[in-house]
């Protein structure tokens, strides 16, 4: 998918996110160092743009992002996840997993923080592949 077509939804120094016509989010994490608040800005951003088009996937690229901080990590996993879920509807998470292995741990402690909510997450080594998945997976 020539993801450069796809229409912008909202772009910080973290990554950026996109509409993906297929009815799902595609958050894309950029390769620069970025601030917790730049991270929370990107993840709150996720969370509107599951509540405004009832969307309940999410296709997260982290090819070329730097490892979540642990603050990051803990955040993630304590506030915006469960929000997420309740608020937002998040229901599958298609991960595009990094070959950095401190990316993997970092993004590991999150996906693994799901427990008790209704979430599925799944790794993937590429885009075409995590897209399939999440294309098999109810709306």
């Amino acid at each position: 998918m020539n993801q450069t077509a796809l229409p912008l939804l909202f772009e910080n120094t973290a990554g950026q996110l996109q509409a993906d016509p297929a009815g799902f989010l595609r958050a894309t994490w950029g390769p620069r160092r970025r601030t917790l608040a730049e991270t929370q800005a990107l993840f709150n951003q996720m969370l509107r743009c599951l509540q405004q088009h009832g969307w309940g996937r999410i296709l997260i690229n982290q090819l070329t992002m730097p490892p979540f901080s642990p603050t990051e990590q803990q955040w993630i996993a304590q506030h915006w996840l469960p929000r997420a879920v309740t608020e937002g509807g998040y229901r599958y998470g298609a991960v595009v997993v990094s070959p950095d292995v401190l990316v993997r741990l970092a993004t590991a402690f999150v996906t693994t923080s799901v427990q008790g909510l209704p979430l599925t997450y799944r790794s993937f080594d590429t885009d075409a592949a995590a897209t399939a998945w999440l294309a098999q997976q109810p709306a």
